[in-house]
């Protein structure tokens, strides 16, 4: 089969010729119809931190269709169309049993979705409704993983919300806070690319001003933040957050930096504000995505901005490496 591999870092990613999966016991091969690619996929292939090989098929964000079965392998049948949580786990512990996987001793991220088959197991696959597309099953897991950083914000009906960041996360994070009863959701970013995005996603103002972004922010919304959630994962922004956060705010990490970053302790504290961090979702969270979309929202759809093939992918890929007009891109293998 035919699939993108990562070679080293600061490196183009390659098209090549894999052999095609065989699936294990428990296991099961998926024809990928949809693989977003995310901004920590990007990360990957520039930051040692998270140990990517040579020969890596890279992908997360996959939906597809079940071709083959293994051994002992129950809950699913070929020709199923399915959303794949990626994230492995035994599948029987109790964090796995209470759906916070995340927490599993055999945890780790499920890659692959850039290629023509991938291989997973049967208790990370979520049955797509008829009426949802495989393009749908593909953009579940970075609204998940924004409906996390919500549901971790403690977010009350009318707070006024500010997202830093205007990427998929960040916009995800808008539609559920807007949906959650945020009075005001405002993105801030330092490019305009994605303001029209950002308000069909259900941000209520976009804020660029890099010279000023706090003095902006504030005034857009009138004052400080009830939550403000970092979703960009870079040095300086939790400093930029503290001073964002009104008294006993709350702030939300939800951006992957791998850097060492500072801030004041005494500005946090002065403020008596909270600091939460955010990492993947639980099960629970991934079917309430499906279920949003199942239920007719049709913002999140508004995150995906192309669809490209296997052949563009390494290309594309770079170019997103760079500050551009798009979003959620999609392969379809």
């Amino acid at each position: 089969m035919k699939a993108v591999t990562f070679q080293a870092l600061h490196t183009p990613l390659t098209v090549e010729e894999v052999p095609d999966p065989t699936p294990g016991e428990g296991e099961l091969v998926i024809k990928v119809g949809r693989c977003g690619i995310c901004g920590s996929d990007l990360h990957m292939t520039e930051d040692p931190t998270y140990g990517c090989r040579h020969g890596d098929v890279l992908g997360h964000e996959f939906a597809g269709e079940v071709v083959a079965l293994g051994k002992d392998t129950s809950g699913v049948r070929v020709g199923d169309l399915v959303s794949v949580i990626p994230l492995k786990s035994c599948g029987t512990c109790d964090h796995c049993r209470k759906g916070e996987v995340q927490w599993c001793s055999g945890f780790g991220l499920q890659g692959g979705g850039y290629a023509e088959y991938a291989v997973t197991r049967a208790n990370q696959c979520v049955a797509l409704p008829l009426d949802l597309s495989l393009s749908d099953g593909a953009i579940i897991e970075p609204l998940a993983v924004a409906l996390h950083g919500v549901n971790r914000s403690g977010l009350k009906t009318g707070d006024k919300v500010l997202v830093l960041g205007a990427g998929p996360i960040g916009l995800g994070v808008a539609f559920w806070a807007k949906r959650f009863g945020a009075a005001t959701v405002a993105v801030q970013d330092i490019t305009t690319f994605q303001e029209q995005r950002s308000l069909e996603m259900g941000a209520d103002l976009f804020v660029v001003d890099p010279q000023d972004p706090v003095g902006s922010a504030g005034r857009a919304l009138g004052g400080g933040a009830d939550i403000v959630f970092e979703c960009v994962g870079r040095p300086g922004l939790i400093a930029q957050a503290v001073d964002q956060v009104k008294p006993r705010g709350t702030i939300v990490l939800l951006g992957l930096c791998t850097q060492p970053d500072t801030f004041s302790p005494f500005a946090m504290l002065g403020k008596e504000a909270k600091l939460v961090t955010s990492a993947f979702f639980t099960v629970p969270e991934y079917e309430a995505s499906l279920a949003a979309l199942e239920q007719g929202a049709a913002a999140p759809r508004k995150l995906v901005s192309s669809t490209i093939n296997l052949a563009d992918t390494p290309t594309i890929f770079e170019s997103l490496k760079r500050r551009t007009d798009q979003c959620k891109v999609l392969i379809a293998p």
